[in-house]
């Protein structure tokens, strides 16, 4: 923890929108954070402690795929794995973070192929349930050849895609909800084992904020840990105090690349809200740039940046 993790590496970047979704994913994907999730979320991790998850069964280290890939083109690799998977038919899907981890006690050291994805709009013009279904059927199929050849289907590993949404609807606030396939009797029971078909799961935490229920446990650690408006230091204070999130000086310092981050990017939404409101002034009301700006109101030692930013577009 002494060097610099990945999420320091991923907060080096510019103080824009997607500098800090990517700030977002790189922080995702530290393992202290990864394994809190998958205790509260997955079975298969809710009877074991935080660390040993982290340490024991989290394979290699889990990193961010940040770059678009076009069809066709190559990708980058994470812990042996592609962060994306490619067909010719259906093009190239770029995850946000993908990692192995085993399931405890398992004697031939089963594992899970697990996906975490980052979501600020929830409704992006479908409905994100069924992406999620797609990319755990794209984890399942882009496991011939790589984890079995040939009939081989028992060596199927199982898949998870569990998506963070920063900003549901109200009526989904502080909500964990699980989509899985499951064995229903139509005629009699005959019986199959769960692990033949309990092979894909999608799990769906959203966000909310302490005025509504259930802001405990994870979702209040990644509502803390993602929000624009908390500062560093009661990041730091809740995440050591609530978490047993340990804060090394390294991580002292990736959080508080992460707030300057949430504060360069509202001060940009800031900005672009009014230089959209100088154009609809100067365009609809004739004003000259010095009118319209009086008339919002932007103090003086501001007035050079809009003047300059107006220029440029």
């Amino acid at each position: 923890m002494d060097g610099e993790t990945t999420i320091a590496q991923g907060l080096h970047v510019t103080d824009d929108s997607a500098g800090y979704d990517a700030a977002c994913k790189r922080v995702l994907s530290e393992k202290a954070i990864l394994a809190r999730i998958m205790k509260s979320c997955l079975d298969e991790y809710k009877e074991c402690d935080v660390n040993d998850i982290a340490e024991k069964y989290i394979e290699g280290q889990p990193q961010v795929s940040a770059v678009p890939v076009l069809p066709d083109e190559g990708g980058t690799v994470i812990s042996g794995m592609d962060t994306e998977d490619k067909s010719v038919h259906e093009g190239t899907v770029t995850y946000d973070i993908r990692f192995r981890a085993i399931v405890p006690g398992s004697e031939e050291r089963i594992a899970l192929i697990i996906n975490v994805e980052a979501q600020n709009d929830f409704y992006p013009g479908y409905p994100l349930i069924k992406r999620g279904i797609y990319y755990c059927c794209r984890m399942i199929s882009s496991q011939y050849g790589r984890e079995f050849t040939g009939p081989h289907y028992e060596k199927i590993k199982k898949v998870y895609s569990i998506w963070i949404c920063m900003k549901p609807p109200q009526y989904r606030e502080n909500t964990i909800t699980r989509y899985r396939l499951v064995e229903e009797h139509l005629v009699g029971e005959g019986k199959e084992p769960v692990r033949n078909y309990d092979l894909l799961s999608i799990v769906v935490l959203c966000l909310g904020g302490p005025d509504r229920a259930n802001y405990d446990g994870v979702l209040r650690m990644l509502d803390v840990l993602l929000s624009n408006e908390t500062s560093e230091a009661e990041k730091r204070k809740i995440l050591q105090d609530d978490y047993d999130i340990q804060m090394t000086q390294t991580m002292e310092r990736e959080v508080s690349v992460m707030c300057n981050l949430s504060k360069g990017v509202r001060e940009m939404g800031r900005a672009d809200g009014i230089l959209s409101s100088l154009k609809n002034l100067m365009e609809t009301m004739g004003l000259t740039i010095e009118q319209a700006m009086a008339a919002l109101k932007v103090p003086e030692g501001e007035r050079q940046k809009y003047m300059d930013l107006l220029e440029r577009q």
